[in-house]
């Protein structure tokens, strides 16, 4: 059993609630294709958050947490990112704010606010740049997250945008 995966033993234990639930967290948030037996120290680190976060979607809900994330869509298949974001999204509808590091494009697309640190450190980087959705960056080439193709940027916003207590002071 060790060698199976998640989502092979999600399949195998579905008809036990307590277990089912925990393999269930752990598919949700892009873990599916991890085999039960693997060695801790084998986890890369994006790995490892996904499993604490899992962890969390177990906790009851306060409303009121704040997770960082450090790139957690790296190495994850178009699939699962999608899969992952949706945690994420119930997350924020269930009243959590989430701060995250990221570089892929549907993780823009899905957050309420953006903070580009731009390429390079130093005068003139680390701006709150742009105010808002991702889709108000298009076209502004001299930063990163301008030079997306119109195609990859898309206006929808699953949920209401969430509007900062105040102004960022950078």
């Amino acid at each position: 059993m060790l060698a199976a995966t998640v989502d092979e033993a999600l399949t195998v234990f579905r008809g036990v609630r307590q277990i089912a639930a925990r393999l269930q967290r752990l598919s949700d948030v892009g873990l599916g294709y991890l085999p039960l037996g693997r060695p801790a120290t084998t986890i890369s680190g994006g790995e490892a958050q996904r499993l604490k976060l899992a962890k969390e979607l177990g906790r009851r809900a306060t409303g009121r947490t704040l997770y960082l994330l450090d790139e957690p869509t790296t190495g994850l298949h178009a699939a699962d990112t999608a899969r992952l974001l949706d945690v994420l999204q119930r997350l924020v509808d269930a009243g959590h704010s989430i701060v995250t590091i990221e570089h892929h494009v549907d993780a823009m697309r899905a957050s309420d606010w953006i903070i580009d640190l731009g390429p390079m450190g130093g005068a003139g980087e680390g701006r709150w740049w742009p105010r808002g959705h991702l889709s108000r960056s298009r076209g502004r080439r001299q930063r990163r997250t301008g030079r997306f193709p119109d195609g990859w940027v898309s206006a929808r916003v699953r949920a209401p945008c969430l509007s900062p207590m105040s102004e960022p002071h950078v």
